[in-house]
């Protein structure tokens, strides 16, 4: 009795998944949980357990296809038939298939999917340029070709010459993803941008005053990040247009504000959420990011720490970065980046003084944000900023 495993809802607005990793192959028995492979959607990188014991008798969404939630991926079997269910599911395509398309199944594995469309439609698949994994034909391939986005002869990809010196790095799933989400991004959404620098020398002052305290109670470093999100989340409460979305005829505008934060790794970019930042004190933020970093960098984030976000906080400023123009991450409709705090010569009551300085810089979607509102918003955080010092209230007992 074969039994089906299909792609699962990883989250509650994920409508597909890539396959980034098989960790079986075909043959291998697995118990049930055991994790069979690796999917990447837009929010997050998780394994699939196996929903049954048995044999895996036939893998169908190759490493780097793209499926929608609820595809077959893969098949597992009891140990008797599972060789007679992988030959039953693939002979009769080969057979089916053209001379061009039967040679070219012959040199590399394609998914049933790949196959079945490639024969409805005439399609040669040994002059189709796949941008899968190791170059294999995806599903998504066969649908572009026959919507005009792409051709047989004239693939969208651009290839440059490769010299014998030059490195060739494989795209990872994690890193399709990305790409793909940044440019809808770029291409659906008019982006305007605005830019205030702010004197945080009371703000570098105060936290080099208690820093080594919260390290004692709390076993963590205090970075400036907490105290940025502080007052972005505060400020989201008073301009609540910048914490919405754009739903085409309408704009939803969000009541919780929960952040979302730029983590990197030496693979990637994720962006976990911290829930109902407004709520927390600097130092409840402060644990809550740390949280969030360690869980990024060991692998360990869930769905719901990627979820719900509705405002992005990127700190470029870790890196050096005194301005940028960060993309926005849909379906929300700003992101804040915050960049190096620096010391420059500033002119205050006609006298040259030296500050610590940090530019702040907003991305927004212009279909749903204007200069006005973004500018008093951004307004705003600059004053909260500014205004940290001896008396603030951050929350550490």
């Amino acid at each position: 009795m074969a039994e089906k495993i299909v792609m699962p809802q990883l989250g509650e607005s994920i409508t597909e998944g890539t396959i980034s990793k098989w960790l079986v192959n075909i043959g291998d028995k697995v118990k049930k949980y055991d994790p069979v492979c690796e999917v990447i959607t837009d929010k997050v990188i998780a394994e699939v357990p196996s929903s049954f014991s048995g044999t895996i008798s036939e893998i169908v969404v190759q490493e780097g296809e793209t499926v929608e939630v609820g595809a077959l991926i893969c098949c597992i079997a009891a140990e008797d038939n599972a060789i007679t269910l992988v030959e039953s599911r693939t002979a009769a395509p080969y057979q089916e298939a053209d001379d061009a398309t039967t040679q070219a199944a012959m040199n590399q594995r394609y998914s049933p999917a790949v196959l079945k469309l490639a024969q409805e439609n005439n399609l040669d698949l040994s002059r189709i340029e796949g941008s899968g994994v190791a170059g294999r034909i995806t599903r998504k391939d066969i649908l572009e070709i026959l919507q005009g986005k792409s051709s047989v002869d004239d693939q969208s990809a651009v290839h440059s010459p490769v010299n014998p010196a030059d490195e060739t790095i494989p795209v990872t799933g994690i890193r399709k993803t990305i790409a793909t989400r940044m440019l809808k991004s770029k291409q659906e959404i008019p982006h305007a941008w605005l830019m205030v620098e702010c004197d945080v020398t009371n703000l570098v002052r105060y936290r080099g005053q208690i820093k080594e305290e919260f390290k004692k109670k709390e076993g963590i470093h205090l970075t400036y990040l907490p105290f940025f999100i502080k007052s972005v989340a505060e400020a989201l409460k008073e301009f609540p247009t910048l914490n919405s979305q754009w739903a085409d005829d309408h704009i939803i505008v969000k009541k919780a504000v929960h952040i979302s934060i730029a983590v990197a790794t030496d693979q990637a970019l994720f962006v976990p959420v911290i829930k109902d930042a407004d709520k927390k004190s600097v130092f409840g933020l402060a644990k809550a990011v740390d949280e969030l970093v360690k869980k990024t960098r060991e692998g360990r984030l869930a769905v719901e720490d990627t979820s719900g976000g509705t405002f992005t906080v990127n700190n470029t400023g870790t890196f050096g970065s005194v301005l940028s123009s960060p993309i926005i991450n849909p379906p929300q409709v700003a992101i804040l980046s915050v960049e190096a705090i620096v010391k420059r010569p500033i002119v205050i009551d006609n006298m040259i003084a030296v500050r610590d300085m940090v530019n702040i810089c907003l991305s927004l979607d212009h279909r749903v944000l204007d200069g006005l509102v973004c500018g008093r918003f951004l307004k705003r955080v600059k004053q909260k900023i500014e205004g940290y010092g001896t008396y603030t209230d951050t929350g550490l007992d």
